[in-house]
């Protein structure tokens, strides 16, 4: 049986599955230096949304201290690694390291038997809108993250709290997608990026940003 790879098979995307390579020095070296060049992406890209979001951050986080002293909750959600992220948004608004002061705030994609009910019954374009339908109500907040800005889900969710008067919240990339195009979202972050890794690190950066700065303005510092 040959062992050598076929041109575009699985080894192009994953090389350590590939025979291992007569000068493995050379390799390391290409490792190291695309590391360095995708650290490098990032960091600029952080620093890019500085100047890009800095007002708006500042504004939405107003708002929201203003919401949670009036008794507001958050709901964060996306799908796949922005669901895993819109977990960690709730987590860090609920139970923040102390001395912060600790917020309501739940993930939409935590219960396995509710999203799967929801979607065999009325489709998964709907799985996050008919929990806000059921759960929100005026002031509340919802936090969509979407690195394409046009999750079916999270696009209908948007729409879905913007009528039941909560605060909307998007995190998106790309050039901001459908999200972009109407305005169901009152603050939008738009990660001007091509690559989905540098997105998601970028709208990871900015909900702690976000939070942050909520933070500040709930102790009337912002």
């Amino acid at each position: 049986m040959s062992t050598v790879s076929e041109p575009g098979g699985i080894e192009s995307l994953y090389p350590f599955l590939a025979p291992a390579p007569a000068d493995r020095e050379a390799v390391f070296a290409d490792l190291c230096e695309s590391t360095r060049r995708k650290a490098d992406e990032i960091v600029e890209l952080r620093r890019s949304l500085v100047a890009l979001q800095g007002e708006r951050l500042v504004a939405c986080a107003r708002e929201l201290a203003a919401g949670f002293d009036a008794g507001a909750r958050l709901f964060a959600f996306g799908n796949g690694g922005s669901s895993t992220d819109a977990q960690a948004v709730a987590q860090l608004f609920a139970h923040p390291p102390e001395p912060s002061r600790p917020v309501p705030a739940v993930p939409l994609a935590q219960d396995v038997a509710l999203l799967t009910a929801l979607s065999n019954d009325v489709g998964y374009e709907l799985v996050f809108a008919r929990q806000l339908a059921a759960l929100g109500r005026k002031g509340d907040v919802a936090v969509g993250l979407s690195t394409s800005g046009a999750s079916a889900n999270v696009l209908n969710a948007m729409g879905e709290a913007a009528r039941r008067g909560m605060l909307t919240v998007g995190l998106v990339g790309y050039d901001g997608g459908p999200m972009a195009q109407d305005d169901r979202v009152a603050y939008l972050f738009v990660v001007p990026s091509a690559s989905v890794h540098r997105i998601q690190e970028a709208q990871i950066t900015l909900c702690h940003v976000l939070w942050e700065l909520t933070q500040r303005a709930l102790t009337g510092e912002l």
